[in-house]
């Protein structure tokens, strides 16, 4: 319990956040760099630290943060670790890793979010947390993943979250059939591995297959035809994820008899996250649509 807490605004530093109470001991994961601690930087500049980023906007970021510090205040636990200290020791990378959650209603299914940063940085308080505070007002769980940098530890530390999620599932009050995986950028590449080879491909147990993938502006142009449904949106001035690739490769996969919705907002760049105040604001709400008509 955290009671007393206080919540956070715009011009409270990086170091408040990460000294808050409901963060103790893990406050530090909330950061996006591993190795940069800005710690003096107040959120309302918060944006400097997401290089790969757009539209970040500061009030969208505070309120997930305030969403998780209130779940926290009222003794839900929002933090979980995905290995054991034994695995830590063995693979000290691995203390960078861990899940954050947002709760749903019980006995709902859950997504999974890998955010993005170039496998440089975890981009959580941008397209991590604020995705997960939307679904979850849809009743669904959610959950963040900081993963390792890199694309093959990451997908490895994205196996080992879901295989986390199962084993915890009556504890956590989650439907362990019919969980979604939802990426930005490099997530999403992440998040697309999982789709075509599954959790054990990259170390896990489950055999579980998501029912449906949320890819958002990313290169990633491989598919299989064991790829699960997915919903992509890329914006039409993306310097990164050329539109052109996710768009052929949209059309590849409905080849193969995958549903698949893909989506081109004009005007837009790369990482622009919920896209608040702009033509992509409510995308989430949609992704979530397409989440619940693959559900068996």
């Amino acid at each position: 319990m955290t009671k007393g807490t206080s919540y956070l605004t715009r011009n409270d530093t990086l170091g408040t956040m990460v000294a808050n109470p409901a963060f103790r001991g893990f406050g530090h994961l909330l950061l996006p760099w591993n190795d940069r601690a800005d710690f003096d930087l107040p959120l309302s500049s918060i944006a400097r630290l997401l290089p790969y980023h757009s539209q970040v906007d500061v009030d969208t970021v505070v309120h997930a943060l305030n969403r998780m510090i209130g779940a926290a205040d009222a003794g839900e636990p929002i933090f979980f670790d995905i290995y054991s200290e034994e695995e830590k020791a063995k693979d000290p990378e691995k203390r960078q890793t861990c899940l954050f959650r947002f709760r749903g209603k019980a006995g709902s299914p859950f997504a999974v979010i890998a955010p993005g940063g170039g496998f440089a940085y975890v981009g959580s308080v941008h397209e991590g947390f604020p995705f997960a505070a939307k679904i979850a007002e849809h009743g669904y769980h959610a959950f963040v993943l900081r993963y390792r940098l890199g694309n093959r530890k990451a997908t490895e530390d994205m196996a080992a979250a879901i295989d986390f999620i199962e084993e915890h599932a009556a504890e956590l009050g989650i439907n362990r059939q019919n969980y979604s995986l939802w990426g930005g950028s490099a997530g999403a590449r992440v998040v697309a591995n999982i789709s075509a080879n599954g959790v054990k491909a990259y170390g896990g147990k489950s055999g579980v297959r998501p029912c449906a993938v949320v890819m958002a502006y990313t290169g990633h142009s491989g598919y299989s035809d064991n790829d699960a449904p997915t919903f992509s949106i890329v914006g039409a001035n993306d310097y990164i994820a050329d539109p052109e690739v996710m768009r052929r490769r949209a059309q590849k996969m409905k080849g193969l008899g995958i549903p698949v919705t893909f989506n081109v907002v004009a005007s837009l760049g790369h990482g622009f996250g919920l896209g608040t105040g702009t033509k992509a604001e409510g995308w989430i709400d949609e992704a979530v649509r397409f989440w619940e008509k693959q559900m068996e």
